[in-house]
């Protein structure tokens, strides 16, 4: 028992375990605000503009049951959002870690073996004559 509880303890504190579960939780305050600038804002500026309805539904039949339609746009505009942004986060990041990396200078590709071989033997038959 007690190395399985070292095991696990190794695992949970290993620098990947404890970046995700930061990632996460970042990622869900993230979803909130991007959640409430889509809800606060967006939606209103899209029912002032096309005169739409965002958070619309429609009755179905005389059952008392509805079609949300809008809560789908919602869902749909929240994930566009938060796509773009880990998109425009990646890039960031992607740029940020070839700044500090120089450029390797490329080395001239040696020759093959065969083509060194076939030089010193040429080089030898020179010196002959």
């Amino acid at each position: 028992m007690k190395k399985f509880l070292q095991e696990f303890k190794e695992f949970a504190l290993k620098g990947n375990v404890m970046d995700m579960a930061v990632g996460v939780i970042i990622g869900a305050a993230f979803g909130n605000i991007v959640t409430a600038l889509t809800e606060d804002f967006i939606n209103p500026l899209i029912a002032c503009i096309g005169g739409a309805e965002v958070a619309g539904r429609i009755k179905l039949g005389d059952t008392g049951q509805y079609l949300n339609w809008g809560h789908f746009v919602t869902a749909i505009i929240n994930f566009l959002i938060m796509a773009f942004c880990i998109f425009l986060m990646v890039k960031a990041v992607n740029k940020v870690m070839t700044i500090g990396k120089k450029k390797e200078e490329e080395k001239p590709a040696e020759p093959p073996k065969e083509e060194v071989l076939l030089t010193e033997i040429r080089d030898l038959l020179k010196e002959k004559k």
